[in-house]
């Protein structure tokens, strides 16, 4: 199943600033973001529910790794929709 994706502002932002600041991390951000279009379940995301936040309707979130292994690897927090075949990406951070 093909999905679509929506940035909130926070996203769209830290997707900028990697660009003009690190474009090394930015450009395994976007492949990530190409996986999760495609395939959710793709074995290097490594996604799944991530249990202390929720949307602000109260949809389940989820996480997605951009990298493992990695000091101040980044992560991609999403939720399904607002609509079918679309997920929304909350947030792109660096796991603490």
């Amino acid at each position: 199943m093909q999905f679509k994706l929506k940035f909130t502002a926070e996203a769209k932002t830290t997707l900028e600033q990697l660009k003009q600041t690190n474009p090394k991390k930015f450009k395994r951000v976007a492949q990530t973001l190409g996986r999760m279009e495609i395939n959710l379940r793709h074995p290097s995301l490594q996604t799944h529910q991530y249990h202390s936040l929720s949307g602000k309707n109260g949809e389940k979130v989820f996480e997605s790794y951009v990298e493992n292994k990695t000091p101040a690897a980044y992560r991609v927090f999403w939720h399904y929709g607002p609509s079918t075949q679309e997920i929304t990406i909350l947030a792109i951070t660096p796991h603490p």
